[in-house]
């Protein structure tokens, strides 16, 4: 930028930034905004039938497996040696055929007993299974 400081009468370098064209291009994008969002809703509007209140379903907890450093397996907290692990979830899957359970294996455990977890439960019939891990 360059400044002029004679006061000769002619042609002055401002130094100072216009911002009136700013303000008006952002007023003309929020008139716009506030014009195009109730349009950008896809909502059909429908009278729904009046019914009585239901009760909400019943949501179950979820079984918890866990498998530690040292390889024991535990169900809800309870240990439960690896060779009568598939019994046990047999017992639990006849006892509620929704179950679902959700399978937390130290960083630290060899793959191989984790795989035997896993294949324990899907002989057990089980299908619902979530892996539980740390997102980063």
């Amino acid at each position: 930028m360059a400044f002029n400081t004679k006061d000769d009468g002619g042609d002055d370098v401002m130094g100072e930034i216009n911002v009136t064209p700013l303000v008006d291009v952002m007023l003309v994008l929020l008139v716009v905004f506030i014009v195009t969002a109730p349009l950008l809703t896809n909502a059909i509007h429908v009278n729904l039938p009046e019914t009585a209140e239901t009760a909400p379903p019943e949501e179950k907890e979820a079984v918890y497996v866990s498998v530690d450093a040292q390889g024991k397996v535990f169900i809800d907290k309870t240990e439960i040696p690896l060779e009568s692990f598939e019994n046990e979830l047999k017992t639990r899957k006849a006892a509620d055929p929704e179950i679902a359970l959700n399978l937390n294996a130290d960083d630290a455990v060899q793959y191989g007993i984790v795989a035997k977890v896993m294949s324990s439960i899907e002989r057990a019939g089980i299908a619902k299974l979530s892996v539980l891990t740390i997102a980063k």
